[in-house]
C-alpha cells in the first residue's frame, strides 16, 4: 500500500471508537512535537461490509472500554434520543472526502474536518448522519471553505471516492478500521491496543488491557528521517 513521503494514510470509519482513539493519538503526538500531522482520510466503511449499521450497543460498549482507561478524550455515551442516532456515517465520510479539493481546503482541511466530526459524535452528542450538522461542523473549521464544500456536496462529490475506497479495503492489505501507512513501510492495524472481547460482541464486552501511545511517536520518527 503505497503512502507519499510525509502522509500517514488512515483507512478509518468515522463512527469506529479505535480509529478515533488512533486518530487522537496520531495527533496528540505531533502537536506535542509543534505541528499537525499530514494525514489522508480513506474510507473503512463498515455498513458496507456489514449490510447494517454499526449496532449502537456495540458501539457503547467500546466507547466505555476506551474512555474508561482513556478519560482525558472526553469521549460521552449517546445522551439524545434513539431516534436521533446517528444510522449512517457515510455522509460525514464522504465530507471529508470532497474537503480534500484545493478548492475546499486540500488534504490539512480534511483532516481538521474529520476531527472535529468525530468531536461532534464522540463528545458532543451530535448526529453527523445529517447535512445540516456536517455544514455546521465545517462552519467551525477554519480550514474548510464550507460555501465551497455545501455545493461539492450537492454534485455528490465525495460519494464516489467513499466507494472506490470500499473496493480498495475488501483487498488483503487493509485489514479493518483503523489501519494506518506511511512510507518506509509502516503498516499497522489498530496500534497500540491490546484487547479482546470477552464473548461475541452484542454477548460480551470488549477488555481493554492495555493501550501504548508509543507507536505514535515511533511513527513520527519514521516521517522525519
Amino acid at each position: 500500500m503505497r503512502a507519499d513521503p510525509g502522509v500517514v494514510t488512515v483507512w478509518s470509519d468515522i463512527g469506529c471508537p479505535w480509529a478515533t482513539l488512533a486518530l487522537t493519538t496520531l495527533r496528540t503526538a505531533a502537536r506535542n512535537r509543534g505541528h499537525e500531522p499530514l494525514i489522508d482520510h480513506r474510507a473503512f466503511p463498515l455498513e458496507l461490509f456489514n449490510w447494517q449499521p454499526t449496532p449502537k450497543l456495540i458501539l457503547d460498549a467500546e466507547i466505555v472500554a476506551i474512555a474508561g482507561r482513556r478519560p482525558e478524550l472526553g469521549w460521552r455515551l449517546w445522551t439524545g434520543a434513539e431516534h436521533q442516532y446517528p444510522v449512517t456515517t457515510l455522509p460525514a465520510m464522504e465530507a471529508v472526502q470532497a474537503a480534500k479539493h484545493p478548492d475546499i481546503g486540500g488534504l490539512a482541511a480534511s483532516d481538521q474536518f474529520d476531527e472535529a466530526l468525530r468531536h461532534a459524535f464522540y463528545v458532543d452528542g451530535r448526529c453527523v448522519s445529517l447535512h445540516p450538522v456536517i455544514l455546521d461542523v465545517a462552519a467551525q473549521c477554519d480550514r474548510v471553505d464550507e460555501s465551497a464544500l455545501a455545493e461539492a456536496l450537492a454534485r455528490g462529490d465525495g460519494r464516489a471516492e467513499i466507494y472506490q475506497d470500499w473496493e480498495i479495503a475488501r483487498g488483503p492489505r487493509v485489514q479493518g478500521s483503523p489501519h494506518l501507512f506511511a512510507s518506509g513501510g509502516y503498516d499497522r492495524h489498530n496500534p497500540g491496543a491490546t484487547y479482546h472481547w470477552t464473548a461475541p460482541p452484542g454477548k460480551g464486552f470488549p477488555l481493554l488491557e492495555d493501550y501504548s501511545t508509543e507507536w505514535a511517536n515511533t511513527l513520527l520518527d519514521q516521517l522525519d528521517r
